[in-house]
C-alpha cells in the first residue's frame, strides 16, 4: 500500500476537523472537530509506522499515547461545558465571550480624591469613561 493513501485520508480528516473548529457555534461540535483532527494525526503516526517498518513500533506507541490524551481531554472538556451549560443556560461559544473579565476601574471612581477633582471640573467618573466602555461593548459584539 503507498504512503499517499493514509496521507491524503489524514489530511482530509484534519481540514475537516479544523473547519468545524473555526466554523461551528456548538462548544459540543468544537469538542467532536478537535477529535477528528486528533484522529487525523492519529493515521500519520500509524501509516508512517507502517511505511518505515519501524522495529519498535513507535508510530503505534505514540498513537496509544494520543488517544488516552483524548478520552482525558473530552471527560475534562465534557466537565466543563456542562458547568457552564448549568451556569448560563447555553454553551454557545459566542456566549463565553461574557465570561471575561472586564477592568471595572475605569468605570468605578477609586475614593472621593476622584470624585472631587471629577466634580470641580463639572464631569462625572460614569460620563467620563461611558465611551470607552461602548467602545468595548461594540468590539466584543463584533
Amino acid at each position: 500500500m503507498h504512503l499517499a493513501y493514509p496521507a491524503v485520508l489524514a489530511v482530509l480528516l484534519f481540514c475537516v476537523g479544523l473547519y468545524g473548529v473555526l466554523a461551528r457555534r456548538n462548544t459540543i461540535l468544537v469538542l467532536m472537530a478537535v477529535e477528528l483532527m486528533l484522529n487525523a494525526v492519529n493515521l500519520n503516526l500509524v501509516a508512517f509506522d507502517v511505511w518505515l517498518r519501524d522495529a519498535l513500533h513507535s508510530g503505534e506507541a505514540l498513537t496509544l499515547f494520543t488517544i488516552a490524551i483524548a478520552a482525558a481531554e473530552i471527560g475534562i472538556g465534557l466537565a466543563i461545558v456542562l458547568a457552564v451549560y448549568r451556569n448560563r443556560g447555553s454553551s454557545d461559544i459566542d456566549r463565553l465571550r461574557d465570561t471575561a473579565e472586564t477592568d471595572d476601574a475605569e468605570s468605578l471612581p477609586d475614593g472621593d480624591a476622584d470624585v472631587d477633582a471629577d466634580s470641580a471640573r463639572g464631569t462625572n467618573a460614569d460620563q467620563a469613561t461611558a465611551p470607552a466602555g461602548k467602545a468595548k461593548k461594540a468590539e466584543a459584539a463584533a
